[in-house]
């Protein structure tokens, strides 16, 4: 069959165009995908905490900064548990659902939900006192599976306020309030008690079960000690100003187990900032969004600062002079 000089240059023309069509779209495929790289990348960030308070929150305001100083770009699905451990299940179930990169889980018992629903997605916690008790790694120095993050428990703080307690402020007992169902306030509350065996101290013990509980619970104290240690416990924490009220009416020195409650008004702390334990988790969180490193690979960190933080304002309502050898800083 003759073909005309004029269809045959159609032909190759189209035909060149075709090829040159296909071939820039291949370049330009490639170009994206060589591009997209972790730092290009929009990660979703489940995020899972037992309930509100400012040490909490603190806590997760220093994981997203971390996460933004490292250029990470990500989303936050934030879930509030409200205090109550069937939601922090429901939490965590949904979380996996969602198909999170990364579960931060800050408390105890989000990161026990956590741990529960999946064994895949990386997960990093904080505001946990004892990772180990908890069960949710095997050891400090090697957590094994996919779980890792930081405490808020220094090795030296519960001692701190005991010895304070004792030779600064003479006292006797310690009253203690938390709910016994968080295993982390069953452990801090277990160390004083150990600890106190061999300071002629002893130990009183109120038991709550909600926020509803804390007032009544520390009332309950009254007339049998003369002094009271507020833990890192969730529950009452959430409630402490109801502490607070009767603690300073009845003159009674409150020391807290954190920062953030010392500017409520509890007297003193040998603590560290929740941020900063936060900010830590996030770092950590990095290393693992970045595929440097995997959560067994990542030891659990303690708090790296520890001081002492006192309320003056609590301190004149007790009638208490504060000592220069305190070396203590002041609350806002």
């Amino acid at each position: 069959m003759k073909i005309s000089w004029r269809k045959m240059a159609v032909v190759i023309f189209s035909t060149a165009l075709i090829l040159g069509a296909c071939g820039s779209g291949e370049g330009d495929n490639q170009g994206k995908s060589q591009g997209k790289d972790a730092s290009s990348k929009k990660y979703k960030i489940g995020v899972s905490q037992i309930v509100e308070h400012p040490s909490l929150n603190a806590a997760y305001d220093g994981f997203k900064k971390a996460l933004e100083d490292a250029g990470i770009d990500a989303e936050y699905d934030v879930q509030i548990a409200q205090g109550d451990n069937s939601a922090n299940t429901t939490i965590a179930t949904n979380l996996v659902s969602s198909g999170v990169d990364l579960i931060f889980a800050n408390s105890t018992p989000s990161a026990q939900a956590a741990a529960s629903a999946t064994t895949e997605i990386p997960i990093i916690f904080t505001s946990v006192t004892d990772a180990v008790g908890a069960e949710l790694v095997e050891s400090m120095e090697s957590p094994g599976g996919n779980i890792t993050g930081t405490i808020d428990a220094h090795p030296d703080a519960i001692s701190n306020t005991m010895k304070f307690l004792k030779e600064e402020l003479d006292a006797k007992s310690v009253g203690m309030v938390f709910n016994a169902g968080e295993q982390n306030s069953r452990a801090q509350v277990d160390s004083v008690k150990e600890m106190l065996k061999d300071m002629d101290m002893t130990v009183e013990e109120a038991s709550v079960s909600t926020s509803a509980d804390v007032k009544q619970a520390t009332e309950s104290l009254l007339g049998k000690v003369d002094s009271m240690y507020i833990i890192t416990d969730n529950t009452v924490v959430s409630a402490l100003e109801s502490v607070i009220s009767v603690a300073n009416e009845n003159k009674i020195p409150m020391m807290v187990g954190e920062f953030d409650s010392v500017k409520r008004g509890g007297l003193a702390a040998y603590g560290f900032e929740y941020f900063d334990i936060g900010y830590e988790a996030g770092e950590m969180a990095v290393k693992i969004l970045k595929g440097e490193k995997k959560p067994a690979d990542l030891p659990v960190q303690i708090p790296q600062k520890l001081k002492l933080i006192m309320n003056k304002d609590t301190a004149d309502t007790l009638g208490l002079d504060i000592k220069d050898a305190w070396n203590a800083e002041f609350s806002d």
